[in-house]
C-alpha cells in the first residue's frame, strides 16, 4: 500500500514538472524569439534564410530604433503615463478598499462586486464611449487624458485586490489606535497603511503593468506623434502602410519591457508575500 502511494505520489509529481516546463517554454519561447529577432539581419528574418538562430548578431535594428524615432520621448511618455496613473490609482483603492472592508454601510456588497464587474468589462467595448467623452473634455492628445482614461481599469483591480489583503490585518490593532484617540484616518495611515505596505506594492505593481503596456487607449486617444507612449508609438512608427520591420519592433518591444522585468526584480519579495497573504481571505 505505500509503495503504491509513494508512486502515485511520484506520478503526480511528474506529472507537474511537466506541466510546469511546458508553461515555462509557453513564456519562454516568446522572448527568446524577440530577443533573436531584435539579433538578425534582415536576410535571417524573411525568405528562405531565415534562422532559428542569429547566425551574425548585429544591434543595427537598436540603432534603427532610436535613429528613426524618437524613442527616449516615448519612453519618457510611458513613464510619465505609468506612474501617473499608479499614483492616482493607489490613492483611490487605498481608501475605496479600506472603506468597503472595514466600514459597514449600506450596499457595500454591491459595490464590492460592481467593482469586480466593472474591471471584467472589456476595453475594446470601451473605447468609442471614452473617446466621445474624453473629446468632449478635451482630453485627447494629452498625457493627463491617458492618466484619467487608465484610472478606469487600474482603480477597480487595485481596489478588489487591495480588499482582500486589508482583512487579513487584524481589526484590533486598529480599534487600540482609536481608543487611544486616533481618528479613522490616523489608524489608517499610521497603522494600517506601515502593515499593508506588501499588499499595496503588489498592486501598485500591477496598476503600472496594465498602464505600461496598454495599446488600444494609447492609440485611440493620442495620434500626436510628441504624445505616444511606448506601445503604440513603435508600432506607428516602424509599421509603414504594409511593411513590418520587425527587427526594429522587436528591438523596441525588447527595450520597452526591460524597466518592467526591473521593477519586478526590485519589488519581488513584496509582490510574492502581497499576493498570496491577499488570495488567502477575500
Amino acid at each position: 500500500m505505500a509503495l503504491r502511494r509513494t508512486a502515485q505520489r511520484r506520478m503526480f509529481q511528474g506529472l507537474g514538472n511537466g506541466v510546469l516546463v511546458l508553461m515555462l517554454l509557453w513564456t519562454a519561447i516568446p522572448f527568446y524569439w524577440m530577443i533573436a529577432t531584435s539579433l538578425k539581419h534582415d536576410k535571417e528574418i524573411y525568405g528562405y534564410e531565415a534562422t532559428l538562430i542569429p547566425q551574425r548578431p548585429t544591434m543595427a535594428n537598436y540603432a534603427t530604433v532610436f535613429r528613426e524615432t524618437p524613442y527616449l520621448l516615448y519612453l519618457r511618455n510611458s513613464v510619465a503615463v505609468a506612474i501617473g496613473s499608479t499614483v492616482l490609482s493607489m490613492i483611490i483603492a487605498v481608501l475605496g478598499a479600506y472603506a468597503i472592508a472595514r466600514l459597514n454601510f449600506p450596499g457595500r456588497a454591491l459595490l464590492a462586486r460592481s467593482l469586480v464587474f466593472t474591471y471584467l468589462v472589456p476595453t475594446s467595448l470601451l473605447f468609442i464611449p471614452m473617446f466621445a467623452l474624453m473629446s468632449m473634455l478635451r482630453l485627447t492628445d494629452s498625457l493627463h487624458g491617458l492618466i484619467i482614461a487608465y484610472l478606469g481599469f487600474d482603480v477597480p483591480f487595485c481596489t478588489w485586490l487591495l480588499m482582500g489583503y486589508f482583512r487579513t490585518i487584524p481589526k484590533e490593532i486598529e480599534e487600540c489606535a482609536l481608543v487611544d484617540g486616533c481618528t479613522r484616518i490616523q489608524a489608517l495611515l499610521r497603522i494600517v497603511l506601515p502593515v499593508a505596505i506588501p499588499g499595496i506594492i503588489t498592486a501598485a505593481l500591477f496598476s503600472f503593468t496594465l498602464s505600461w503596456g496598454e495599446y488600444l487607449y494609447s492609440i485611440t486617444f493620442v495620434t500626436d506623434s510628441y504624445e505616444k507612449t511606448i506601445p503604440s508609438a513603435v508600432v506607428g512608427e516602424l509599421i509603414r502602410g504594409d511593411v513590418y520591420h520587425w527587427g526594429g519592433l522587436m528591438a523596441g518591444a525588447l527595450l520597452g519591457s526591460i524597466p518592467i522585468a526591473l521593477v519586478y526584480v526590485i519589488f519581488l519579495d513584496y509582490y510574492v508575500s502581497g499576493l498570496t497573504a491577499g488570495a488567502t481571505k477575500g
